[in-house]
């Protein structure tokens, strides 16, 4: 049976802007709904729930961030942030949140198909085949990509961003392998690294502080000076 086709809620204040991103993805074979606020957002998603949310920062009253952090509390349902901001800290506060991607307006439409495909991949598809998530243990810790779950060795549970979780998964998968920033930003926020761009290096602080890695003397997560960052313990052994 052919899948139906997935639902795009994009939430924008400007009418313009609304209906332009509407017309695209209904050519593109999407179901999409169009909300200009928060308060019509929550409407639309109690009588149809959505796969994926395109959100401006910008919105009048209730902004995107506020949306989006009470959006992850509830779902797992896609988010891409859109707006006019070049911001670095819009982006990085975006994504820990629980923001899947950032578009800065303005955009290339193909661009951002792209990654809406991309998204909505990994949302409904649960990630594709391979092997079953388990428990991956180091130093006292059990981290749980089952439940999305880290523990220290006294039962205590640390609380991860997603952008936390999936740097965390992805170092883990590859213990004592350099990972460029390249290449940790296209799991977090699936977009290419650039210089100034500082998304992967607060992740990576937040994690060692949580992971009670010392900044200065890092031996969980190293830097690799001029490549990128390496989980420099073996997996204990289950």
């Amino acid at each position: 049976m052919k899948p139906s086709p997935a639902h795009i809620l994009i939430v924008e204040d400007d009418p313009v802007t609304r209906a332009k991103l509407a017309a695209y993805f209904k050519a593109e074979g999407y179901r999409v709904s169009e909300a200009e606020d928060g308060e019509a957002m929550r409407d639309i998603l109690a009588a149809d729930p959505a796969d994926l949310l395109m959100i401006d920062i910008q919105l009048p009253g209730e902004d995107g961030l506020k949306l989006t952090r009470e959006l992850r509390a509830q779902s797992e349902m896609g988010i891409i942030l859109v707006t006019g901001r070049s911001d670095a800290v819009d982006r990085i506060v975006g994504l820990e949140i629980g923001a899947d991607d950032y578009v800065t307006k303005p955009f290339e439409q193909r661009e951002l198909r792209a990654r809406v495909k991309n998204l909505l991949r990994r949302v409904r598809g649960g990630g594709g085949a391979g092997a079953a998530p388990k428990k991956r243990q180091f130093q006292g810790w059990v981290f749980d990509l089952a439940s999305r779950t880290l523990s220290s060795a006294e039962g205590k549970f640390v609380d991860l961003t997603r952008a936390e979780f999936k740097a965390l998964a992805l170092l883990t998968a590859h213990t004592g392998q350099v990972l460029s920033r390249d290449r940790l930003l296209h799991e977090i926020a699936h977009r290419d690294w650039d210089p100034s761009d500082r998304t992967v290096d607060v992740v990576i602080r937040r994690l060692r502080k949580k992971l009670g890695d010392n900044a200065s003397h890092p031996r969980l997560i190293v830097t690799s000076h001029g490549e990128g960052y390496l989980f420099a313990v073996p997996l204990d052994r289950t």
